[in-house]
């Protein structure tokens, strides 16, 4: 398949959002995308930028309903379906518009896949993995990323950036779990980015200008052999 899966990972606050934009900036600034157009004969734009949740219709309303920061204590979402109403999104959102995307040859840059789900769900509400595992193959369809990207910083560092982030509206639903949670979740994206070869670990701890060169470094590597030049004419 011409069309490339790039996944961007971390805890709450780790720049990856800001690191999406960058990376979708570089590949046209850096002559990528206009070698990919003339040699495959795509049509604008090559890359193309989703989330999760909520790159369908229906995963915006999961969205929103997912981070309710009220939904954490009046009537608390339990890890369970937590964990299904993910899925849901997931499942929606890789038959509408992922694969449809990567058929059509785009560089697809997505804000969390499954790993978020056994980050959070696995180590942060303590499901089993196992069962995540199967939630997983049944909400992707066996598909899977060609490139993840796991920003990593201090826990600490993180929220704060998100407390700063999100000042006048106050926490989400998820941004507001104690930070033991977050801790494991933490070491959740440790532990999968450790069993993933396909896993790339980015220090989030670093300057802005630090980040976006060790992205820009490893896509280009990455870049190179899925497009090698001279590309075909």
């Amino acid at each position: 398949m011409l069309g490339k899966f790039i996944v961007f990972e971390g805890v709450e606050g780790s720049g990856k959002t800001t690191q999406i934009q960058q990376a979708l900036a570089w590949i046209t600034e850096a002559g990528w995308a206009q070698q990919i157009m003339a040699a495959y004969g795509l049509q604008p734009p090559v890359a193309v930028v989703t989330r999760e949740p909520g790159g369908t219709k229906l995963g915006q309303q999961l969205r929103q309903l997912l981070l309710d920061p009220s939904l954490s204590v009046a009537e608390a979402i339990t890890p369970e379906a937590e964990l299904l109403l993910y899925a849901a999104d997931r499942a929606q959102h890789v038959v509408q518009w992922i694969q449809p995307q990567l058929a059509a040859g785009k560089i697809v840059l997505c804000d969390r896949f499954t790993a978020s789900t056994l980050a959070y769900q696995g180590y942060g509400r303590q499901i089993s993995l196992d069962l995540i595992d199967q939630v997983n193959r049944l909400a992707t369809f066996g598909l899977s990323p060609d490139l993840t990207l796991w920003f990593n910083l201090d826990i600490q560092v993180g929220l704060q950036r998100a407390q700063q982030r999100n000042a006048q509206a106050g926490p989400d639903r998820m941004e507001a779990n104690e930070e033991e949670f977050h801790q494991r979740v933490a070491h959740g994206f440790a532990a999968i980015a450790e069993a993933d070869p396909a896993t790339h670990m980015i220090d989030g701890n670093a300057n802005l200008e630090t980040v976006t060169d060790q992205v820009r470094s490893i896509l280009q590597r990455h870049f190179e052999q899925w497009y090698p030049r001279p590309l075909p004419s």
